[in-house]
């Protein structure tokens, strides 16, 4: 099993920017030094739920702080960026990291970013609506071959070098959010992997990777395995850990989900948050240490995805967090290796 720890940098109540980024490089230092195999950094536009606006951005810097471990977005927006700019920067961090940057993109939602960074709000819904796709194939040319053009219609261009060419053939491995058929069958007919959010249980995983398989034409990934995002938090015993989560998560995810406002103005029905955090609770590593493993065992066995991305800022106490990375990385054995950058 692979186990990294996904950071959505999380704006606590009472808690500034910098201290919420500040608090995302002490873990990705603490996730090296514990031995987890990776890191997965969330991207947010306009809200207090996660204050990474760049995913990429961030895994540039992380990637220059630590010496080991390895970064992946969770996920670059594509409509709220250009793909051959993406391209650019995966290429650059994989000539200055060679083998350690993970890229994940995804469709993102309908959400106001569409309007202020995908080109307005006619252009930025036609993306998000039509334009995954065509995103998709722009960005992989441009990190597989040394010219791209875009053949349109959402994202035409004429032919340019992509400069600097990854390191790597094919560039960085390359990872798709997916939480609609429409998008696991998107990745899977490209047999692109998959990254599996926190709101999916085991069984609706499964049957994802199972849509997956049905498009790809194999139950073998490429260039990597499917990733399992979940959350965890580690405690003496399962009552405490769970109390622990239940009391604190919706101090953050209250104001936080309250930042999602449609571009196009129209009412969302709120997350009935409290329910949403027991969700969470039930399906993931939210207990004893022994709880936490046969969890994470039992995903794998029921889903056979072996790399395993856990949010583990679920109660705003470091201390807290701490244990549970700690906890995590015991579990893998003592695997660190010396820092070299």
């Amino acid at each position: 099993m692979r186990l990294g720890l996904f950071l959505i940098s999380p704006q606590w109540p009472g808690r500034t920017h910098g201290e919420a980024l500040a608090e995302s490089v002490r873990l990705a230092h603490l996730a090296e030094e514990v031995g987890l195999d990776e890191v997965w950094l969330a991207e947010h536009h306009f809200m207090s739920y996660g204050v990474c606006p760049s995913a990429i951005t961030l895994a540039g810097h992380l990637l220059g702080a630590t010496g080991r471990i390895g970064v992946g977005t969770a996920v670059s927006v594509l409509p709220s960026t250009h793909p051959v700019a993406l391209a650019e920067q995966a290429a650059m961090l994989d000539q200055l990291t060679p083998g350690r940057l993970r890229l994940g993109v995804g469709r993102g939602g309908p959400w106001r970013e569409l309007s202020v960074l995908g080109g307005g709000e006619d252009a930025g819904r036609r993306r998000w609506e039509h334009g995954f796709a065509e995103e998709l194939d722009v960005l992989r040319t441009a990190l597989r071959a040394p010219a791209v053009h875009g053949p349109g219609p959402l994202v035409p261009f004429d032919e340019v070098p992509v400069v600097p060419r990854p390191a790597a053939p094919g560039g960085p491995p390359l990872h798709v959010a997916a939480t609609s058929p429409a998008t696991v069958a998107v990745a899977g007919t490209r047999r692109l992997p998959l990254l599996l959010g926190m709101h999916a249980g085991d069984d609706e995983k499964a049957a994802a990777l199972a849509h997956w398989t049905e498009h790809a034409g194999t139950a073998d990934p490429d260039p990597a395995e499917h990733v399992a995002v979940g959350i965890a938090h580690v405690a003496d015993t399962r009552v405490e850990a769970q109390r622990a989560v239940r009391e604190a998560l919706p101090r953050w995810l209250r104001p936080g989900l309250a930042g999602y406002v449609r571009a196009d103005g129209a009412p969302r029905t709120p997350t009935d948050v409290d329910a949403y955090t027991d969700l969470l609770c039930r399906l993931h590593a939210v207990g004893t240490v022994d709880d936490a493993r046969e969890r994470l065992e039992t995903t794998r066995a029921r889903t056979g995805i072996d790399r395993m991305a856990l949010m583990v800022q679920t109660t705003g106490d470091p201390g807290r967090t701490t244990e549970t990375v700690t906890a995590l990385g015991e579990l893998l054995g003592s695997r660190a290796a010396p820092a070299t950058g």
